[in-house]
């Protein structure tokens, strides 16, 4: 499948770019721009790439020469929709106050990155998971007031310098684990209070890692209502993640292991370390998933999933997670959360196709195509 190449925009004003496409699927790489894979993304006919860029890597040296910020713009010029997720990482302190050093470090570091996206990129997303890349206790209304500050300086700089139908689209993101009440607070409240009360925001990401289908309907049921009408969601990411995690202690299955010579005692993680290890021949990897009911049974996650959010006619956009990335099996072992089962492509425990490509997971594929179709 070729691609048209659509350029950014150059000028310092953009021209209206197109409308976003409702409810499109794309593919996630999180930080991994190094498994971009054209190749791959034609395979499955994706036509929306996100990455995420973490925001102290920019001190590291210039903004321009950051692998996420290469990889999404060189994306936008194949033709590719893209999203980028700009990530403030604040897992060992507190959130910093305008005038101190530390919140003009971060000022520094967005006003590096806006002049190389705005009116390049499709959406560009203020916050990654603020709820979980933060120390519990500092889940308060400072949390807000640093996002809100960091969204204020985008939407001046797009105000400023990408005015007239900007092609690039704002949200605020993004929210996880609201299928769980204690994660409904009164910082989330002013979380939604700011996303209707701007404007300039299109609307708000969500990220539904899940034990079960019926967790995601909670957060539309916070969301939606505490936006304006005309605002969308997007969901960046999305899985089943924490069901694999439950079966990861399970018992391989019994035909899996007399065929394939596994002691009839494994569990399943242990099969997996066994795939990382030395990949596994794509027939292999597929009986092993194929033979675990966990997994089977589920195996048309992803297109309930997207019917789920279609149905509410306020989805923009969802990317799934693409491709098996190097994080996803470091210091695998039994409480290593699986991130890879939930992959499109699997190079990580599958064997290389004879070009060279990355092999993909039987379940995810094949829905993957036709929801590119509706």
């Amino acid at each position: 499948m070729m691609r048209k190449l659509i350029g950014g925009c150059a000028a310092l004003v953009c021209v209206a770019g197109p409308a976003l496409a409702q409810g499109a699927l794309g593919a996630n790489y999180n930080e991994h721009f190094e498994d971009i894979d054209y190749r791959d993304l034609e395979k499955a006919d994706a036509g929306w790439v996100r990455l995420f860029l973490p925001m102290p890597q920019l001190d590291r040296g210039a903004a321009a020469g950051h692998g996420a910020v290469k990889a999404i713009l060189d994306a936008g010029d194949r033709g590719y929709k893209t999203i980028l997720t700009l990530k403030f990482p604040y897992n060992r302190g507190d959130f910093p106050r305008a005038g101190t050093p530390e919140f003009e470090r971060e000022i520094t570091r967005v006003d590096a990155v806006l002049p190389l996206v705005m009116g390049k990129v499709d959406i560009l997303v203020i916050g990654n998971e603020p709820y979980i890349e933060s120390r519990e206790q500092d889940r308060d209304l400072d949390l807000n007031g640093f996002y809100e500050a960091m969204a204020a300086r985008v939407i001046a700089y797009r105000t400023a310098h990408c005015a007239g139908g900007c092609k690039t689209h704002l949200y605020m993101g993004a929210l996880n684990r609201l299928d769980l009440k204690q994660n409904q607070t009164t910082s989330t409240e002013r979380w939604m209070a700011f996303v209707k009360a701007t404007p300039e925001i299109d609307g708000v990401n969500i990220h539904p890692h899940i034990p079960a289908i019926q967790a995601s309907k909670p957060f539309l049921d916070y969301i939606l209502p505490r936006m304006r009408p005309e605002q969308k969601f997007i969901v960046t990411e999305f899985s089943l993640v924490w069901w694999w995690q439950q079966n990861m202690k399970g018992q391989v299955p019994a035909a899996f292991a007399e065929k394939y010579g596994a002691p009839r005692t494994a569990q399943n993680w242990q099969i997996i370390k066994a795939a990382l290890e030395t990949p596994f021949p794509k027939a292999q990897w597929d009986e092993f998933l194929a033979q675990s009911p966990w997994f089977e049974a589920r195996k048309h996650y992803l297109a309930n999933q997207m019917k789920i959010f279609r149905d509410t006619g306020r989805l923009a956009v969802a990317t799934y997670g693409f491709k098996q990335g190097s994080s996803m099996s470091a210091a695998w072992g039994p409480e290593k959360t699986p991130w890879l089962l939930n992959s499109i492509f699997a190079p990580s425990t599958v064997r290389k196709n004879a070009d060279g490509t990355a092999a993909f997971n039987y379940a995810w594929i094949d829905d993957f195509k036709a929801l590119q179709k509706k």
